[in-house]
C-alpha cells in the first residue's frame, strides 16, 4: 500500500513539473511577441504612448489615424480630412508601383490662403514634419485663395491631385523639380504645361505683411528661394505630392480618392 502511495505521489509531482514547464513556455512566447517591435520599419507609426505599432506585411501602406495624432498635425493647421485624402492617394500610388521613395509625403493645402504656410513635407520614416512653409498657386486660380483649377495648357491655373516627383533640372527658374501628374483630366498635362516645383522671390513673407498675400505663378507650386533646394532634394525622385482643394468636381471625380478597398 505504501509503495502505491509513493508511486502516485511521484506521478503527481511529475505532472506538476510538466504543467509548469508548459506554462513557462507559453508565457515566454507571449512576452517575445509583445516586445518584438519592428522599430526599423521605415513606415512605423508612433502612437500617443510612444510605442510603435507593427505595420501590415505590405509595408508601403500607411494608416492615417495614429500618424496624424503622433505628428500633431491638428496643431500645425492641417485638417484631418486633408491628411486622410493624402494617405489614401499615397497608398494607391504605392500599390501601383509609382513611388520609388515611400519615406516622404508632401501636401499642399489650397483650402488655405497664400498668406498662410500651406505646404507640409512629412518624413514617414522619422515620423516628423520636415517643412511647413509658403507655396504659391497659379495667377488665374485666384488672388489670396486658389479657387479655380485647370489641366489645360497656358491656363495659368493650378492643377489638383496626386503627383509623382521626378528628376531635377536647371531652367529659367533655376534648380527645379519635374512633376508627373497621375490623374487623368486633372493634372496629367503637368509635363506639357511645364508645371514644376521651383523657388521664386515672390514667395516671400514680407509680401504677406505688405499686401496680405504672396505672389502667384503660372500654375507651378513655387516655394521660398531660401528653402527650394533643400525641399527639392528631399522630395525628388519618386515621392508622393498631393495638391488639395475642397473642390467638388475633383473630390467627386478623382479616381484615386474614389478607389474602393484601399486603407486610409
Amino acid at each position: 500500500m505504501r509503495n502505491v502511495l509513493i508511486k502516485k505521489s511521484n506521478l503527481f509531482l511529475l505532472f506538476l513539473v510538466i504543467l509548469l514547464f508548459k506554462f513557462s513556455f507559453v508565457f515566454a512566447k507571449f512576452k517575445t511577441v509583445d516586445f518584438d517591435l519592428n522599430i526599423d520599419n521605415p513606415l512605423a507609426i508612433v502612437n500617443n504612448s510612444k510605442k510603435v505599432k507593427r505595420l501590415s506585411p505590405l509595408n508601403s501602406i500607411i494608416f492615417s489615424n495614429s500618424l496624424y495624432d503622433s505628428l500633431q498635425l491638428h496643431k500645425m493647421g492641417l485638417n484631418r480630412q486633408v491628411f486622410d485624402y493624402a494617405v489614401r492617394g499615397f497608398n494607391y500610388m504605392s500599390r501601383m508601383g509609382l513611388l520609388n521613395n515611400t519615406n516622404i509625403l508632401s501636401i499642399v493645402d489650397y483650402s488655405k490662403p497664400s498668406s498662410e504656410k500651406r505646404l507640409y513635407i512629412i518624413d514617414l520614416k522619422k515620423i516628423q514634419v520636415l517643412y511647413k512653409t509658403y507655396v504659391s498657386h497659379g495667377a488665374k486660380s485666384g488672388r489670396e485663395y486658389a479657387h479655380q483649377f485647370s489641366n489645360s495648357i497656358a491656363s495659368n491655373k493650378s492643377s489638383l491631385g496626386f503627383y509623382e516627383t521626378l528628376d531635377t533640372y536647371i531652367g529659367g527658374n533655376g534648380y527645379s523639380l519635374k512633376l508627373q501628374g497621375i490623374e487623368s483630366g486633372f493634372n496629367d498635362n503637368a509635363n506639357k504645361r511645364a508645371i514644376v516645383l521651383h523657388g521664386a522671390p515672390y514667395v516671400d513673407e514680407r509680401l504677406v505683411k505688405s499686401q496680405g498675400y504672396i505672389g502667384r505663378s503660372w500654375g507651378c507650386p513655387a516655394v521660398p528661394p531660401a528653402l527650394h533646394r533643400a525641399i527639392i532634394d528631399k522630395i525628388k525622385n519618386g515621392t508622393c505630392l498631393f495638391i488639395y482643394s475642397p473642390n467638388a468636381q475633383y473630390l467627386s471625380h478623382s479616381k484615386v480618392l474614389n478607389q474602393k478597398n484601399l486603407p486610409s
